[in-house]
């Protein structure tokens, strides 16, 4: 088998495939609009009409065209676990341009609005010599059928394509293509459109407007009843009224009619009821919004919320609308890519979200310590300035590369406490002691005679009381005359000792 003059091998053994709508299939077997549909007579769900609808179209092409409109990049994953953009010669030209005739937002719109129509979407994968993926088509889901082989591995058939390089009918293995679905109530591999659950109020409100452009093409004046007195044949009566239709309904409709023989035309009366076809148009298109997950403002069904902020607006519309979507076509591509687990593809939300001037730069001041100025300044898609690589802080804050480096440091040890006050000089206890220094000197002679025993314990008296002078005295003064006078003893005493 050969895809794009590539043969693609099969593994193993030759083996039976089924088709997931054979016998044993989980879908019903009858598909009506409506319970009792098909007892009644009822027209079936056409979904050319269904997706006429004004709604459904504006539902589609909204989802569609606002996933197309967000950039694709790759990503990866750096030493530090932060996922930042980056490129890979083997991986960023396919995303970049997936194929020859489409580009990156015009194939993304074309995978969303097959999933939306369909409820599935089958990319097939064109891979170079070294099995790299170079190029991507999205197939048409009606030339495609899912097939399940006896030991459960997947394989598609798929018709002719020659846009997408497809000459005639293969199969081709499940590796080989990227199955976007959603939806699945009857089986894994078949997806449910929401044409499924908005068709009978899409088919009803058509049938309304189409009701309501056969009433005004009558001039908005509904129909009536010809009497004639007496009685009528059968071919008289079909030629009155094909006379009358012709002559005042349609364009000719308001013309003023000449009865004559006692004819009398009694035109029929719309009740109130009947005339809100605006009430009815309305509630039909809701319950399509609703189906697709789209809030009604933004179809143009209902009133935009009475809150003036277009963020918060356009992130619940995100978050139950186009989320689902948006991760679904990041996680297929991560795995039809094979990019393992440090590289990934994703979505730019910042086109989607993105608020109005005034908004975005309030949001972009209170990031200050905590983007840098080039950061800040490349969502404005301004190029980066010199110096603009470092967070700033205002000016009472603290770098915070000094933070980090202040608190590697060991803490400082506690200072010690301050010293206890000097005494304060007591001038009756000085002159006490300089009473006494006088008493030592006048026995200064007396023990000159004595032993050196004797005259060491009078040095040691001599000492105390000189201790006793000092810590008496003020500390910003000179020595008192009592200090010097006992040093001056003390020293001779010594010399008379020696």
């Amino acid at each position: 088998m050969k895809i794009f003059g590539r043969t693609i091998p099969f593994t193993g053994r030759r083996k039976a495939l089924n088709s997931v709508t054979g016998s044993d299939r989980w879908m019903p077997l009858i598909r009506e609009p409506f319970a009792g549909a098909w007892q009644r007579n009822a027209p079936p769900v056409d979904r050319t009409t269904v997706q006429s609808h004004p709604t459904v179209f504006a539902c589609q092409t909204l989802i569609a065209g606002d996933i197309g409109k967000l950039g694709l990049r790759l990503i990866g994953l750096d030493p530090s676990g932060v996922w930042i953009e980056t490129a890979r010669g083997a991986y960023s030209p396919v995303l970049r341009k997936p194929n020859s005739f489409q580009t990156r937002q015009q194939f993304v719109e074309t995978w969303v609005l097959s999933k939306l129509q369909h409820g599935n979407t089958l990319v097939l994968k064109q891979r170079d010599g070294r099995g790299v993926v170079v190029a991507m088509y999205v197939l048409d889901w009606n030339r495609v059928q899912p097939l399940v082989a006896d030991d459960g591995s997947v394989f598609y058939r798929l018709a002719t394509d020659r846009i997408s390089g497809l000459p005639g009918e293969v199969i081709v293995p499940a590796r080989e293509v990227i199955h976007d679905r959603w939806n699945t109530l009857y089986h894994p591999l078949i997806g449910i459109s929401p044409v499924f659950a908005a068709g009978a109020p899409a088919m009803q409100g058509m049938s309304i407007a189409a009701n309501a452009t056969n009433f005004f093409q009558n001039g908005a004046m509904p129909g009536g009843i010809l009497t004639i007195p007496g009685s009528i044949d059968q071919p008289s009566a079909e030629r009155l009224k094909a006379e009358w239709s012709q002559r005042f309904t349609g364009p000719n409709a308001g013309k003023t009619a000449i009865l004559s023989n006692g004819m009398k035309y009694e035109a029929f009366s719309v009740n109130a009821v009947d005339a809100q076809l605006i009430e009815q148009l309305k509630w039909t298109s809701e319950q399509i919004a609703a189906v697709y997950h789209v809030p009604g403002w933004l179809v143009q069904v209902g009133a935009a919320p009475t809150y003036n902020n277009i963020e918060t607006m356009l992130t619940a519309y995100y978050s139950q609308c186009l989320q689902g979507l948006i991760e679904a076509i990041e996680a297929l591509l991560d795995e039809g890519l094979g990019l393992g687990d440090s590289l990934g593809v994703e979505f730019d939300l910042d086109g989607l979200l993105r608020t109005d001037t005034l908004a975005r730069m309030d949001a972009l001041d209170k990031a200050k310590g905590k983007l840098t100025v080039n950061e800040m300044r490349f969502k404005l898609n301004q190029p980066p300035i010199t110096g603009g690589n470092t967070v700033f802080l205002q000016e009472q804050d603290h770098g915070l590369e000094w933070l980090a480096r202040r608190d590697a440091l060991p803490l400082a040890p506690q200072a010690p406490p301050p010293p206890p006050p000097a005494p304060v000089a007591d001038p009756q206890a000085e002159k006490r002691l300089d009473a006494r220094l006088g008493e030592l000197q006048e026995r200064l002679v007396a023990v000159a005679q004595l032993d050196a025993s004797a005259t060491s314990g009078l040095e040691l008296r001599i000492a105390e009381l000189e201790t006793k002078l000092e810590a008496a005295a003020r500390p910003a003064n000179p020595p008192p005359a009592s200090i010097v006078m006992a040093r001056t003893i003390r020293r001779r005493l010594m010399e008379y000792r020696q």
